[in-house]
């Protein structure tokens, strides 16, 4: 159950009151993303993964893949992790009220189709099936549409004001934001709220970038993972394998956490991403951020 709004607290999340001194100082060191970027780079083995994906499309999952994984594991690590889903804005540091996944979506593979961005809402104690039920509908709605959604109405309405007006609505919703007075109606079609968005370029046969995260919005993560690769390699009996691996790259705040956090939260993805089946159950205990 939701605990009640109090002062402070924002539409999208809740104010974290009892964070330590020097954590709270340090947004206003860092006062934007920008200055708090963190790189990071891991090859994810993923041979495990690749058959047991195999099954379940054999199972009746058509299309179940490495992104609808990602984001089920990124879901449970938060479960466990809670504060990788926080976000700073107006210097104060906030957790997300929901798990919400941003990412770009294209309506078809061709130049000359349109891009859109969609956000998927999720729980702690979403599974990979979850996932992929609700990622799948979203997917599918934007495709079967070739009208613009929330995001590109907003995006068009903005850009057919003059420029001098487009340029004082962009600085009075920075405002806006910087004391959580932004319409939900908003938030809700923004690409730059959200607690993680992700790329899959493996569907573009090329690899990862980092992506930089926006100074404005509440997005603190942003994962780009590319094409699976082959390996060749000696096992520790010293026989000859093929492995498999993910070459994956994250952009993430480094005002969130700490860096014991951050390699806690890492760890986690590399031990899902080893023993795959684990989403596919809800998790018996979901941890609570502070307060």
């Amino acid at each position: 159950m939701a605990s009640p709004r109090r002062a402070g607290d924002r539409k999208d999340g809740r104010l974290l009151r009892s964070l330590p001194a020097f954590s709270k100082f340090i947004p206003y060191i860092m006062p934007t993303r920008n200055d708090a970027l963190i790189h990071y780079e891991e090859s994810l083995e993923v041979s495990n993964l690749d058959r047991r994906l195999r099954q379940l499309r054999v199972d009746g999952y058509k299309g179940i893949g490495i992104l609808h994984f990602w984001i089920a594991a990124y879901i449970r690590a938060v479960s466990m992790l809670p504060a990788m889903n926080r976000f700073v804005v107006g210097r104060r540091i906030y957790a997300h009220n929901n798990i919400e996944v941003v990412m770009a979506v294209k309506r078809s593979m061709s130049i000359e189709a349109t891009e859109t961005t969609i956000k998927v809402v999720f729980q702690p104690t979403d599974t990979i099936f979850d996932v992929y039920n609700k990622l799948n509908e979203k997917i599918e709605e934007i495709k079967a549409d070739d009208g613009n959604n929330n995001t590109e109405d907003v995006a068009d309405f903005l850009c057919k004001l003059p420029r001098f007006i487009l340029r004082f609505a962009v600085w009075l919703l920075r405002v806006l934001d910087y004391f959580g007075w932004i319409p939900t109606v908003l938030t809700d079609a923004s690409p730059f709220h959200g607690s993680m968005i992700i790329t899959d370029l493996g569907s573009l046969r090329i690899g990862p970038v980092y992506h930089h995260i926006y100074n404005f919005g509440t997005l603190p993560v942003f994962i780009a993972f590319g094409a699976k690769r082959h390996a060749t390699e000696l096992n520790r009996k010293g026989e000859v394998v093929d492995n498999k691996y993910l070459d994956c790259k994250m952009v993430m705040d480094e005002r969130i956490a700490d860096g014991h956090y951050y390699a806690q939260f890492l760890r986690a993805i590399r031990y899902l991403f080893e023993h795959p089946q684990v989403v596919e159950t809800p998790p018996t205990r979901v941890v609570e951020d502070v307060f």
